[in-house]
């Protein structure tokens, strides 16, 4: 019997259940456990057909022909709303999910204390907004992949530190119930010169919505929507 966590518009889809008990008997592939998928929940196998929805193995994008064995973790990751090197402490301190809202001054001084040579800081700070795609909205809700959604985070830190030229960056996404006017999401990239900072700024929120499984519910008055994608 294999286990499937579902998430987002696939929890719908699905009569609202959290995860798919689905016994493989004729294969232990990715691609056999998407046509069984298709059998019983059609509409969710079209939407993986579509490249929609893709199946994570072990919190890692798999193919079709990824072998699918005993206790591996599988989930469905509908369009996202949007090894380290580095001791999981600091991680901590500068990648986070998390419930409760954030201080930006707090942040901004736990970035401006990891160097003397940063002279420069860009911040990228989301908010909640009452309007989305034409619609009024109430309220929003962030649903995340617990463990997942950390590790893409911490690679998109990785990569920035690696790849521009700067000398720290936070991130930090919120998940759970947002009223209008909250905060969501905040970046911070600190750097000698500001014109890098502002470039990794820019990249890092870019790649959190490409990558990072965290997906927005919205609330409205005529229902609740999944969004597919963020601007």
């Amino acid at each position: 019997m294999i286990t499937v966590r579902l998430f987002g518009m696939t929890k719908m889809l699905a009569g609202n259940q959290s995860s798919l008990s689905l016994e493989m008997t004729d294969g232990r592939q990715v691609k056999d456990l998407v046509g069984l998928i298709e059998t019983y929940y059609p509409a969710i196998g079209d939407l993986i057909q579509k490249k929609k929805v893709v199946v994570s193995v072990n919190q890692d994008i798999a193919h079709e022909g990824t072998i699918i064995r005993d206790n591996d973790e599988i989930a469905l990751l509908p369009p996202f709303a949007g090894g380290s090197g580095f001791e999981q402490a600091e991680d901590g301190e500068f990648v986070r999910v998390q419930r409760e809202n954030f201080s930006i001054d707090q942040e901004l001084d736990r970035v401006r204390s990891r160097s003397k040579r940063i002279g420069g800081i860009a911040t990228f700070l989301g908010i909640a907004r009452d309007r989305s795609r034409g619609r009024e909205v109430d309220g929003i809700t962030f649903e995340h992949y617990e463990g997942m959604a950390q590790k893409k985070l911490r690679e998109i830190r990785e990569r920035a530190l690696k790849d521009f030229d700067i000398l720290e960056l936070l991130i930090i996404h919120r998940h759970g119930d947002i009223a209008i006017g909250e905060n969501i999401v905040l970046i911070i990239a600190g750097a000698e010169h500001r014109a890098d900072a502002f470039r990794a700024c820019k990249w890092a929120i870019d790649e959190l919505k490409q990558i990072t499984p965290i997906w927005k519910l919205e609330h409205t008055p005529e229902g609740e929507v999944w969004v597919e994608e963020h601007p």
